[in-house]
């Protein structure tokens, strides 16, 4: 016999219902216990600003700031302490935190570095050897038979992001000996 929801609701607000002297007790004690919390809570507040009034007339003055003035104070910070802007957010992963050192100006960095992580993607594969090719797809990026098929069948797509250059060839020359084309970007 299987209960529904509605059903279960019901049961539970008249057991609740019928234990009303014991939950006027039960309701005091929460309510005393919240209030102590509660002192507590703005205690602890109050303990941390009466630390170092320095800081409480701080906090005080930058909790009266507008939108705008607080904007500007943070950027006035960074300068001074020359703290670089942070990328935020995002699912770009690797491909996107690589591509965020490109956006400096290139005067922090005149000289070009070499790069050292790349990205691999299949671009296609001769006919007679996708079997071994799905085969080699599902045990390096560890789907499924039906996964690696689907993922195969839809070449170019790409394989994998932020690989290391040694690893990257590695992985060229196993899907080359194949019969598959892959390019390293």
């Amino acid at each position: 016999m299987s209960l529904t929801c509605q059903y279960a609701a019901r049961q539970c607000a008249r057991t609740l219902r019928s234990s009303q002297p014991h939950t006027a007790r039960y309701t005091a004690a929460l309510v005393s216990r919240r209030q102590r919390q509660e002192t507590r809570r703005w205690q602890s507040t109050e303990a941390a600003a009466a630390s170092s009034p320095k800081i409480a007339t701080i906090v005080d003055q930058i909790s009266q700031l507008t939108l705008l003035e607080t904007a500007d104070l943070v950027s006035t910070l960074k300068s001074r302490l020359n703290i670089p802007d942070m990328p935020m957010g995002g699912f770009g992963g690797p491909a996107q935190a690589a591509a965020a050192p490109a956006e400096e100006p290139e005067e922090a960095a005149p000289a070009k570095e070499e790069k050292t992580l790349f990205n691999l993607k299949l671009e296609s594969f001769e006919p007679t050897a996708k079997p071994k090719i799905i085969k080699e797809i599902k045990s390096m990026l560890g789907l499924s038979l039906v996964d690696s098929k689907k993922f195969v069948e839809s070449a170019p797509k790409l394989m994998k992001e932020g690989v290391p250059k040694e690893e990257a060839e590695k992985i060229i020359e196993t899907l080359k000996g194949l019969g598959g084309v892959v390019k390293m970007e």
